[in-house]
């Protein structure tokens, strides 16, 4: 069983920067990789960036590339969401993600990608 614990959400203003973290936590954890997701409300649960530990891979979603940056450290599984150039439109509870070492084909952005889902952690951007 994997525990996912999200922090570092809240209020920031357009133009800021905010900082989220997730740690990951469970016996014999083998994360092949993580993820951050975001919903807004009446929208559907979206990508926004994953990193594949085992070649430090990194994909973002393209409303996101440029701005956020995901990086983390494999050994304490955890994994940060660095959110620059905050505007309106990043306003979403953010969901931390991971997926355990198994077989099948790896997408990346999609949410059946991941088994494990944390509880999320909401972030506001005011204009």
């Amino acid at each position: 069983q994997v525990q996912l614990v999200e922090s570092g959400g809240g209020l920031a203003r357009a133009g800021d920067s905010l900082s989220l973290s997730c740690a990951a936590s469970g016996r014999s954890l083998d994360l092949y990789a993580m993820a951050w997701f975001r919903q807004a409300p009446g929208k559907d649960r979206e990508f926004v960036a994953a990193r594949v530990w085992d070649i430090g891979s990194t994909y973002y979603a393209g409303s996101v590339k440029g701005r956020f940056t995901i990086s983390g450290d494999k050994a304490k599984n955890t994994v940060y969401l660095q959110m620059n150039s905050l505007n309106p439109e990043d306003t979403a509870v953010y969901y931390c993600a991971a997926r355990l070492r198994r077989g099948g084909i790896y997408y990346g952005a999609m949410k059946d990608d991941y088994g494990y889902w944390g509880q999320g952690t909401q972030v506001t951007v005011s204009s």
